[in-house]
């Protein structure tokens, strides 16, 4: 990079930051920095969701997953409109009606604090995972730029994102959200144009290479649950995103903090749908790349074909081949993009402790003052456990796939026990235990037998991106069946007792 890229990037993150600290004064109390006191616009509100959703796991993996392989992963953003539809009907309502700023609220109310326990535990386990993963991707991202130690740009990055939400609270959030998600939309747009201006065909040229080397491809269609196939992807993102747009507490404190229902329906529906063409816009991305440096003189480092590396090729284009002052201001939103991702999960992870376990186990009648250090302490703890699980993903094969994969694990069925709770009008504890217990079951056989390497079983050749997707469904199965039994029984035994009577 030039030194005016070098400046343009640090100044940008410099602004960035004051911008966000600059809602300290605002963040007094603990419902304005969880809630922004309900004042925050829809369409802040939907951008914030749409950047959320993105952050640099989209921004980096999904064109070195399109370069190394195929559009498999769009499969993914066209389950989005049934998650949407589900979510602006069912769950913002249902949400803006309990008026919780914890989304796991409902679950305690449903079938006992012990659901609520659970599904905020495996919550937390999935953020402290996006959290690692996205610091990894921002020091990959600054490895190919600068050279510097990954290690060392995770631990830095990581205590500048602490302090950054600690200041800024929701409001700081949202709003540099939506800056980041219009910046990142404008900078996919500015690379595409210049790769189809820097190829002899243009789009014609992309267009008939990736066919040839079939790189549009969605996967196979076959019904084949040991493979990333068409239909195994579709799924799994279906149970995916009602789990996002569904009981994730980043996006639920974004409904409640909404002005309006209408306002917080309104930022569910754009800020999702939002995410279908930018997430095309960004395999298209890898896909030109793939031709960019199979046609032209560019030369690609050996390294970076490696599958290992694929989610550096991308910065590295940027870095190389882009004009002196859009490289500096596309790697600082993409690295500032991050930092407001990770601030999201820490703010919504920071809410989950205090509301979940703060004020119902330690100190119910908790004065603003306690609640504002509580939620201080709680974001310094969750950025530093995320800062070391960044340090172990060093050297994965793929972010994309890692982060894919483990979220399907720590999600722990958390959606099965919430559908149980809005599609079924009987309340049986045992039940719902029941399945939680047989949800837990199947995804730890299907986690231990790839972890054993267990190369002979079932649980083995299954694809991991269906852990989610068995784990819940087994979760509301077993709970509707044994509700449904216990619920007959206690029928049966009320009769007996009126025709004694």
């Amino acid at each position: 990079m030039t030194n005016i890229d070098i400046a343009i990037f640090f100044i940008y993150l410099i602004g960035i930051t004051v911008f966000g600290g600059s809602f300290y004064k605002k963040n007094k109390t603990s419902s304005a920095f969880i809630l922004g006191n309900n004042n925050i616009p829809g369409w802040v509100i939907g951008m914030s969701i749409f950047a959320t959703f993105v952050s640099s796991i989209s921004y980096l993996a999904l064109p070195g997953q399109a370069f190394m392989t195929n559009w498999n992963a769009f499969v993914f953003s066209l389950s989005i409109p049934v998650a949407i539809v589900v979510a602006v009907k069912v769950f913002v309502p249902h949400y803006r009606k309990v008026n919780s700023p914890s989304a796991y609220t409902y679950l305690e109310n449903r079938f006992g604090s012990w659901a609520r326990a659970y599904v905020s535990i495996c919550y937390l386990l999935t953020q402290l995972m996006r959290i690692g993963i996205i610091l990894y991707l921002l020091a990959l991202a600054i490895n190919a730029i600068f050279g510097w130690d990954i290690a060392t740009i995770i631990m830095i990055t990581g205590l500048t994102v602490i302090v950054y939400s600690v200041l800024g609270g929701i409001q700081a959030v949202v709003w540099t959200d939506a800056i980041q998600g219009i910046i990142l939309i404008v900078g996919a747009i500015f690379c595409v144009g210049y790769m189809l201006f820097s190829l002899p065909g243009g789009f014609e040229q992309i267009l008939s290479v990736a066919m040839q080397d079939n790189k549009f491809s969605l996967g196979s269609f076959d019904f084949n649950v040991f493979q990333s196939t068409f239909w195994v992807v579709f799924i799994y993102g279906i149970f995916i995103n009602l789990q996002n747009y569904g009981i994730d507490q980043n996006y639920v404190q974004r409904y409640v903090a909404a002005r309006s229902d209408k306002e917080a329906k309104r930022s569910a529906l754009y800020g999702g749908l939002l995410y279908i063409p930018v997430s095309m816009l960004f395999l298209f991305i890898g896909t030109a790349l793939y031709v960019f440096y199979t046609t032209s003189a560019a030369q690609l480092p050996v390294e970076l074909m490696d599958a290992n590396k694929s989610d550096r090729v991308f910065p590295f284009f940027i870095v190389q081949q882009l004009p002196t002052g859009i490289t500096g201001l596309l790697i600082a939103s993409i690295f500032a993009a991050g930092m407001s991702t990770i601030s999201t999960s820490l703010n919504s992870s920071a809410t989950v402790f205090l509301t979940d376990y703060y004020e119902r186990f330690f100190k119910r009648s908790a004065t603003e003052k306690d609640s504002m250090k509580v939620l201080y302490i709680s974001s310094f703890l969750i950025g530093s456990a995320g800062i070391v699980i960044g340090l172990l993903l060093i050297n994965v094969t793929s972010a994309l796939d890692a982060w894919w994969k483990l979220s399907s694990i720590f999600s722990g069925g958390m959606l099965g026990l919430f559908l149980l709770g809005i599609f079924t009008h009987k309340k049986n504890v045992t039940g719902a235990i029941s399945g939680v217990i047989a949800g837990l079951l199947v995804i730890l056989w299907l986690s231990l037998s790839k972890f054993l390497q267990l190369e002979e079983t079932l649980g083995y050749q299954i694809h991991s991106y269906l852990t989610i997707v068995l784990g819940t469904t087994t979760i509301f199965l077993v709970g509707f069946i044994i509700s449904v039994v216990k619920s007959d029984e206690t029928e049966k035994g009320l009769q007996s007792v009126q025709e004694n009577l």
